[in-house]
């Protein structure tokens, strides 16, 4: 708690500090338990801070999920922009686009609890516009690379996804959506390939 002689820059440093801790403890928790399986006041038992001041920071789960998505998302965006491939430059649309399929199935947990509140939150988050915008990239030879980019990520929502891997299986979802793709962007083209970026 802030008394009013506290340095406002000791605030900072104590917000900072507990903001850290926080996300370490819930990174933890949700990675050994499942995201839906922890509570808020177990997060700040083991951050070593009060309930209200994860609750202040972060609001519920799927804010805490977001935070701790947002730090990964940020390493990946420079991955897609600046990085090797098959995500960064020089990889075939086809393969660029294989490795989001890959990333987003291997932080379902954590998608999906992000993605639950408040309604339409996924579609307003800076993680949504940017990998919008590289799907429209990749989708370039589609007659509308924006409407497809959408509809695709419609299909790769954390819940859709979530609930078909049991059924599909990892490589059955992952080549359908790959074809897909590929009907979207060019009618003709064989299955398995988005077509090149012109």
């Amino acid at each position: 708690m802030r008394h009013d002689h506290d340095p406002p820059h000791r605030e900072r440093v104590d917000a900072a500090r507990n903001r850290a801790a926080i996300l370490k403890a819930a990174a933890l928790l949700f990675a050994k338990h499942g995201a839906d399986a922890v509570s808020m006041d177990r997060v700040a038992a083991a951050a070593g801070v009060g309930k209200g001041t994860v609750h202040r920071r972060f609001g519920d789960r799927s804010g805490l999920a977001a935070a701790l998505l947002a730090a990964r998302e940020r390493e990946l965006r420079e991955a897609v922009v600046d990085g090797p491939p098959p995500l960064g430059p020089g990889a075939p649309a086809g393969a660029r686009l294989a490795a989001y399929l890959d990333h987003v199935a291997g932080r379902l947990d954590l998608l999906r609890t992000s993605e639950t509140s408040p309604p339409g939150a996924r579609y307003r988050s800076a993680a949504y516009r940017f990998w919008h915008d590289h799907l429209t990239s990749l989708l370039d030879t589609a007659p509308d690379p924006h409407t497809t980019a959408h509809t695709l990520l419609a299909a790769l929502s954390a819940e859709h996804v979530g609930a078909l891997l049991p059924e599909l299986g990892a490589h059955r979802l992952r080549m359908g959506l790959l074809d897909r793709a590929a009907g979207w962007a060019a009618p003709d083209a064989p299955p398995g390939a988005v077509p090149p970026r012109r």
